[in-house]
């Protein structure tokens, strides 16, 4: 008799993972070895860039790097960590500030998991797909802020903070990933600015995820430069050497916020994590000095705007929609008419491609995946060029513009193709879900 697993039936993969797992079906290899074209992937180039700091080759282990953590980080991270900010953004926050965690998402995991009942985050209807796996898991309450071409994927401020129909005593907590992913639009500026005015107000916080701070013509944006009073906050901003810093695998992350918020994660950690390795710790202290990081983000930004700029020109001649913002590094790119983004990975993979399809950003959608729900991003899709050298671009180009026409033909001459759902769907759970949105 074969035995239940003691084990949730309701934890799926991300929406980029089970693409992935797509592809190695299809294709037969994994994504991101020789010969494939990443265009799905999150991550930055991990090599120098033309102008940038070489990337520390080793970092020292003592005999005290073998110790168990500290909860909350080391000493010389959290420093290293609070100088940054205060450095370029001007702010005074504390190394008591920082809490230190193993990459970006296990923080955001973190914060959500011990919200108050009476909190509800607000999120945009095209974000990150991880947020909504986290959100389900730690059983958040949220209710999805409109992401439309007519209000170019960029909302107000005020509607994250609209209290139309809530009780006096529902407090709100937005959750903006800033620059967006996979939009690209950034809150910067006097923008910014009201929005952290807004969070700090009675009743109200802010998760601001800045993973793309480095990825902005301002070479910097940030929410610490903004706030007036951090430690009578519920502002946290989640950062990480993933992305500027061209360091995924080293997993270092951390979140900015008051001290007692800090106190109260690193409680967890000390039952939950048990501390961030040292060894990893001491390589982001090296990754951080204040001069390397001046030189980076020279380098990120020439290197990342000029890939924008170029990708951007090319698919607007291939004839799709281009709705991206100014940050980051990935286009938001609506298909034509007809054409769906789940048959179009189907045909990418077939040339060791693949993109993210819209609705896997869909923060509306359920969890687990249901065939009868129709996303409003189902022609949609995030196109990364992270990962992509200079010297890719014409091949990319005529790959996605060649399966794209090929795409297009079949349509117009009736051939059947696809649903809104990718060949993932095989792997997919289609268990539906409930929640509002």
């Amino acid at each position: 008799m074969k035995r239940d697993s003691f084990l949730s039936d309701n934890c799926p993969p991300m929406g980029i993972y089970e693409t992935l797992y797509a592809f190695l079906e299809s294709h037969g290899q994994f994504m991101g070895t020789e010969g494939t074209h990443p265009w799905s992937q999150g991550f930055p180039l991990t090599t120098q860039l033309e102008g940038g700091p070489p990337l520390p080759s080793s970092v020292d282990v003592t005999f005290e790097d073998r110790f168990y953590p500290k909860a909350w980080g080391h000493p010389l991270l959290r420093d290293a960590i609070a100088n940054h900010f205060n450095e370029f953004y001007g702010s005074s926050i504390a190394p008591e500030n920082v809490m230190v965690f193993a990459g970006g998402r296990p923080g955001i995991y973190t914060v959500l998991a011990y919200l108050k009942q009476h909190v509800e985050v607000r999120i945009g209807n095209a974000e990150w797909p991880a947020y909504l796996d986290i959100m389900t898991q730690t059983e958040t309450n949220w209710r999805v802020v409109p992401f439309t071409e007519e209000n170019g994927f960029h909302p107000p401020n005020s509607v994250y903070f609209d209290r139309s129909g809530l009780n006096d005593k529902t407090h709100l907590l937005p959750i903006i990933s800033n620059p967006g992913n996979p939009t690209g639009h950034t809150r910067a500026g006097a923008e910014l600015e009201e929005l952290i005015a807004m969070a700090e107000q009675p009743k109200n916080g802010i998760l601001l995820d800045e993973a793309y701070e480095m990825f902005h013509p301002s070479k910097g944006v940030s929410g610490i430069q903004y706030v007036k009073d951090l430690d009578n906050s519920n502002v946290f901003l989640a950062g990480a050497c993933t992305k500027g810093l061209q360091c995924p695998g080293i997993r270092i992350g951390w979140v900015i916020a008051s001290k007692k918020n800090v106190e109260t994660m690193s409680n967890y950690s000390s039952f939950g994590m048990g501390g961030v390795s040292h060894p990893s710790q001491m390589y982001a202290v090296e990754l951080l000095e204040s001069g390397r990081v001046a030189q980076a983000r020279e380098a990120v930004d020439k290197h990342y705007s000029m890939q924008r700029a170029r990708y951007g020109e090319a698919f607007k001649n291939m004839g799709l929609g281009v709705f991206t913002g100014d940050g980051g590094f990935y286009h938001w790119l609506r298909l034509p008419d007809g054409l769906n983004a789940g048959e179009l990975n189907r045909r990418l993979f077939k040339h060791g491609a693949a993109i993210l399809e819209g609705i896997d950003c869909d923060m509306a959608r359920p969890h687990t995946k249901d065939p009868n729900y129709v996303s409003p991003y189902a022609n949609w899709f995030r196109f990364s060029f992270g990962p992509l050298l200079p010297e890719t671009f014409e091949s990319d180009i005529a790959i996605l513009g060649n399966v794209l026409e090929e795409y297009r033909a079949d349509v117009t001459a009736g051939r059947r193709y696809g649903t809104a759902f990718s060949s993932a769907t095989s792997t997919r759970n289609t268990q539906s879900r409930k929640h509002e949105s």
